[in-house]
C-alpha cells in the first residue's frame, strides 16, 4: 500500500536539481528564504521510492517544496502520466537504465506550462507540453526543467493520449518504419497483439495498407478479444493453441507471407511468429513478458535465412533522435485526432494512486492501461 506523510511525520522533500531527498524542516526554511525574490514553482507532491523493491511497498507520497525557476527553465503543472511496465521495472531495479534512488517514478506524461524563466522564448503559460524524449520523474504535480526538455503539442488532443504517446505508440511506429521496408499489400505477424504496442501496430499497419496476423494467448472471452482487434483493423487473429499445427501458413489464405514479425512475449509465442515468416524474414523482439527465452531452430537460420534483432526505444532516442522523434509524435497525435489511432485506458485520480498501481501490477486481474490524472 502507498505510504503517505502523516501530520506528525518529518517533512521529506525532493530536490529537483540534485535528484536527492532532503529531510528536515530547517533545510526547507532556508530554501524558502533563498527563493523569496525569485520565480518559483508551487509546492508539489510526488510519488517517490527511496530504495529499489516492490512498487506497492517502496513507493510513498511526499511533499515537495517550491524550487526556483531559472532563466531557461519551465515550470509545468502535470495533467496526466501513465503507469507503464517499464516504470514498474525501474522501481524494482531490474530495468537496464534507471535513476538512482531516491527518485520520483514515471517516465512520460503531459502537462500545462505554468510559468517560464526570463530567457524562455519557445513556450508560454498555458501551452501543453510533453517531455520529449521521455524524462524520469513524471509522477508529480509540478516539474521544473530546462525548456529543451519540453515539446509543445496541440491542446485539442485527449489528455490521456497525449500522456501515453511517447513510449508505446512511438515504439510501434518506429518498428514498422525502421526495421524492414514495407509496402502496401505486405504483411506483418505479431504476438502480444492485445498490448498497447500491439494495438498500435495493427492500426498503423492498416493505415498503410499492410496486413496484420495477430497471435494472442488463450483466455476466457477470447471471441470478444478477437472481435476487438478486428475492429481495430486486424486481418487475422489466432490463439496460441489454434496454431499448434504443423503448417501455420495454411491459415494465411490470400495474405502474403509476412516479411516482418514482432515479439514481446518470448517462448512458444516467439516460435509461432517465426513459423509465419517468409524466406529471409525478420523478427524484432521488443519485450519478454513470458520471461522465457527465444528459441530458434538451426533450419530457420540456414534454410529460411531468418534474421533476429531487438528494439529498445530508449536506446534509439539516446542516439540524438530528439527532433525526429518529435515529428513522429506529432504524426501520431494527428492520427489520434483523426480517430485513426486508439487504445483502451483508464483514468485514475492521483489521490487513488495506490489502486491504480495495484491494477498496473496485475493484482486486480486484467486491466486497461492506468493513467494518473493530477
Amino acid at each position: 500500500m502507498l505510504r503517505q506523510l502523516s501530520a506528525h511525520a518529518p517533512r521529506v522533500a525532493f530536490n529537483f536539481k540534485s535528484r536527492r531527498l532532503v529531510h528536515g524542516g530547517c533545510g526547507q526554511r532556508l530554501t524558502t528564504r533563498a527563493l523569496s525574490s525569485a520565480t518559483v514553482s508551487p509546492p508539489s507532491k510526488a510519488i517517490v521510492y527511496d530504495v529499489h523493491g516492490p512498487p506497492d511497498t517502496v513507493t510513498k507520497l511526499v511533499e515537495v517544496p517550491a524550487v526556483e525557476v531559472k532563466e531557461k527553465e519551465v515550470c509545468v503543472k502535470m495533467l496526466a502520466a501513465p503507469i507503464n511496465p517499464s516504470d514498474i521495472n525501474r522501481i524494482q531495479g531490474v530495468y537496464p537504465v534507471r535513476p538512482d534512488p531516491p527518485a520520483v517514478g514515471g517516465y512520460e506524461g503531459v502537462g500545462e506550462v505554468l510559468s517560464v524563466g526570463s530567457s524562455v522564448t519557445s513556450l508560454s503559460s498555458g501551452d501543453w507540453v510533453i517531455p520529449s524524449p521521455p524524462s524520469f520523474g513524471t509522477w508529480q504535480t509540478y516539474i521544473v526543467k530546462n525548456e529543451n526538455v519540453w515539446h509543445k503539442i496541440e491542446k485539442g488532443v485527449p489528455m490521456e493520449y497525449a500522456a501515453t504517446i511517447t513510449v508505446n505508440p512511438l515504439t510501434a511506429l518506429l518498428m514498422l518504419e525502421h526495421c524492414v521496408t514495407l509496402n502496401s499489400g505486405d504483411s506483418i505477424v505479431q504476438n502480444g497483439a492485445t498490448s498497447m504496442v500491439g494495438q498500435c501496430v495493427i492500426q498503423l499497419a492498416k493505415s498503410r495498407g499492410i496486413h496484420s496476423i495477430n497471435i494472442i494467448r488463450d483466455r476466457p472471452g477470447v471471441d470478444e478479444v478477437k472481435e476487438m482487434l478486428k475492429n481495430l483493423g486486424a486481418d487475422e487473429v489466432f490463439t496460441e493453441s489454434e496454431l499448434e499445427v504443423k503448417n501455420v501458413k495454411s491459415f494465411l489464405g490470400g495474405i502474403p507471407e509476412p516479411a516482418l514479425g514482432f515479439n514481446c512475449v518470448g517462448g512458444n509465442a516467439a516460435s509461432l511468429v517465426l513459423k509465419f515468416l517468409r524466406q529471409g524474414g525478420t523478427m524484432v523482439t521488443y519485450g519478454g513478458m513470458s520471461k522465457k527465452p527465444v528459441s530458434v531452430s538451426t533450419s530457420s537460420f540456414i534454410f529460411k535465412e531468418l534474421s533476429l534483432r531487438g528494439f529498445w526505444l530508449q536506446k534509439w532516442l539516446s542516439a540524438d533522435k530528439a527532433e525526429e522523434s518529435r515529428g513522429m509524435i506529432d504524426r501520431l497525435l494527428s492520427l489520434v485526432q483523426e480517430g485513426k489511432l486508439k487504445y483502451k485506458m483508464e483514468l485514475a485520480s492521483f489521490d487513488d494512486f495506490s489502486t491504480a498501481l495495484d491494477k498496473a501490477l496485475g493484482k486486480l486481474g486484467s486491466q486497461p492501461k492506468q493513467v494518473i490524472k493530477f
